[in-house]
C-alpha cells in the first residue's frame, strides 16, 4: 500500500505553509526566593492518512478497523497539541501547572474551538511530588522525538495521574491513583505502587521500575497485577541517541495508550510491549528520528505495530519545522494505514 501511495501523500504533505508567533518563554524574580515562569509551545499540524485503521489526529495503541471495501483516506489540520504552563517556586517549594487543547469541544464546522484540558498539576517539596504528573513508571527521557503527538504509542509508558511520589538519589516510589481497565473499576481500593531505580552517567541513564496493582474483575473478584519497565535513552557519536523502552507483565493500561486492558474476564491480561528509536543529528539544525514499537498480549485480541521516519529542522533556537512518514499496523486484524505528517512548532 505505501509503495503506490507514496507520491500521493508526499503532494498532499506540500500543500501546508504553517507559521508560529508567540512572545519567548520568559521567567520573573518577584524576590530572592520567589520566582514565576511560563512556558509551552504552540504546534500547527497537517496530517494525511489512507488506510483502513481507525485514525484521527494520532494514533492510539489500539486503534479500530474500518469495516470498508476500499481503503479510506482523511486530511486533517489542526493545532490542538498547542500547550501553556506555569511555574511558581518559592525556596524549597514548588509548584507547577500545564494544559493543552485535546479536551474536545468545538466542531469542524466554524470555529474549530478546542477546550483546554488538564495535564499537570502538582506540588514539589524538597524531595517529595504530590499532584498529577507522569507516572513513576515512566522514563520520559526514552520517549523519541516524533511529529505525531503520541508517537509509536503502543510501545510507550505513558500515563498522567495522581500521586505521591519520593525522590532518594536515583531511586523513587510512589503511591499512585488506581484504576481498573476492563473491570470494575468503580471499587478500587488500594493505590497502585511502583519503584523505579534510574542509572545516569555521561553515556545517559537506564531506569527499571517495578508495578504491583490489586485489580477487580466485573464480578468484583481481586487480582494481583506485577509489571516490569526497562527504559532509557544511551548517547552515541555526537549528538546521536537511542532510545528504548521494553515493558511486560500486568502493566494493562500503564503501557500502549489501551492496547491493553488490565483484566480480561476473570484474569489479569498479560502483555509485552517494546519500543526502539534512534536520532541522528545531519547537523546542528537538521535531525531525523527512525522508531519502530510493537504490542501484544495473551489474550491474542490485539496485537499493534508502528513505525515512523521524520526529518526536522530548527529554523530559529524556537521555531522548528518537520515531516514525517509512517504506518500503523494492526496485525491482529490484518489492518494498516499510511501516513505522513508535517508539523510547526514554535518553543515560547
Amino acid at each position: 500500500m505505501f509503495n503506490t501511495k507514496f507520491k500521493k501523500l508526499l503532494l498532499a504533505s506540500s500543500i501546508l505553509v504553517a507559521t508560529g508567533a508567540a512572545n519567548a518563554g520568559y521567567e520573573i524574580k518577584l524576590s530572592d526566593e520567589d520566582k514565576i515562569s511560563f512556558g509551552g509551545y504552540i504546534k500547527a499540524d497537517m496530517r494525511y492518512v489512507d488506510g483502513d485503521v481507525g485514525y484521527r489526529d494520532f494514533w492510539l495503541g489500539a486503534g479500530t478497523a474500518v469495516a470498508l471495501p476500499e481503503d479510506k483516506s482523511q486530511v486533517r489540520l489542526f493545532a490542538n497539541e498547542t500547550r501553556f504552563n506555569m511555574k511558581y517556586s518559592h525556596g524549597d517549594v514548588m509548584g507547577f501547572i500545564e494544559m493543552d487543547f485535546w479536551g474536545g469541544g468545538g466542531s469542524e464546522t466554524i470555529s474549530n474551538s478546542a477546550n483546554p484540558r488538564l495535564r499537570h498539576a502538582f506540588i514539589k517539596y524538597k524531595d517529595v511530588v504530590v499532584g498529577q504528573t507522569w507516572t513513576t513508571f515512566m522514563n520520559t527521557s526514552a520517549i523519541p522525538e516524533t511529529a505525531d503527538f503520541a508517537g509509536p504509542a503502543m510501545g510507550l509508558a505513558f500515563i498522567r495521574q495522581g500521586q505521591v511520589r519520593y525522590t532518594m538519589g536515583n531511586f523513587q516510589v510512589s503511591l499512585e491513583n488506581p484504576f481498573t481497565l476492563g473491570g470494575d473499576g468503580s471499587i478500587d481500593d488500594v493505590p497502585d505502587v511502583i519503584a523505579k531505580y534510574t542509572f545516569k552517567g555521561d553515556w545517559g541513564n537506564v531506569s527499571v521500575a517495578g508495578l504491583g496493582r490489586q485489580l477487580h474483575t466485573a464480578l468484583g473478584n481481586t487480582e494481583t497485577g506485577i509489571g516490569y519497565s526497562v527504559a532509557g535513552r544511551i548517547k552515541t557519536v555526537g549528538k546521536d541517541d537511542i532510545r528504548f523502552q521494553v515493558h511486560g507483565g500486568n502493566v494493562g493500561r500503564y503501557v500502549g495508550v489501551v492496547s491493553a486492558t488490565d483484566v480480561v474476564g476473570e484474569d489479569a491480561e498479560d502483555s509485552t510491549s517494546y519500543l526502539v528509536s534512534y536520532r541522528h543529528f545531519w547537523s546542528d539544525d537538521l535531525r531525523s528520528t527512525v522508531a519502530y514499537a510493537s504490542a501484544e498480549n495473551d489474550a491474542k485480541t490485539l496485537e499493534s505495530s508502528q513505525w515512523s521516519v521524520n526529518l526536522f529542522k530548527s529554523l530559529t533556537k524556537q521555531l522548528s519545522v518537520g515531516v514525517e512518514v509512517g504506518n500503523y499496523s494492526l496485525d491482529s486484524s490484518n489492518a494498516d494505514s499510511d501516513f505522513v505528517q508535517l508539523t510547526a512548532k514554535y518553543v515560547l
